[in-house]
């Protein structure tokens, strides 16, 4: 007895096939983000009462701007990754459910770009 439909057959998906690397990465980036967010709020709180040269040179180091990149991009992916998700299931309307992935993507890579092109920008 097998509790895939005849669709799922035909097509070759169901459990374990395009569902699971999404749910993977979505658990690497949280795993990531643990020590890349304690990073990142104690670097912070240690910047809050510094001026814009100190920060400025905080952010010209190169492990700052290595991680401070990694923290965007994986936080950026992770956000993508989480929305994808929530669309998928609470959105209805094809045509409204494509229009709103497309919209996260797009937002999530401009995003991204602008952020490692202005820490790059600085970091060098």
């Amino acid at each position: 007895m097998s509790l895939r439909t005849p669709l799922g057959k035909v097509r070759g998906l169901g459990s374990a096939k395009s569902g699971t690397h999404h749910w993977w990465m979505q658990k690497v980036t949280a795993i990531a983000l643990i020590p890349l967010t304690v990073w990142f709020v104690a670097s912070v709180v240690c910047l809050v009462t510094a001026d814009y040269a100190t920060a400025y040179n905080w952010l010209r180091s190169p492990l700052s701007a290595m991680l401070m990149t990694l923290f965007i991009t994986v936080s950026l992916y992770h956000l993508k990754l989480g929305l994808q998700v929530v669309i998928e299931d609470y959105i209805h309307h094809e045509g409204l459910k494509i229009a709103s992935l497309l919209a996260v993507s797009f937002a999530c890579i401009l995003v991204g770009l602008a952020s490692v092109f202005s820490i790059l920008q600085i970091a060098l």
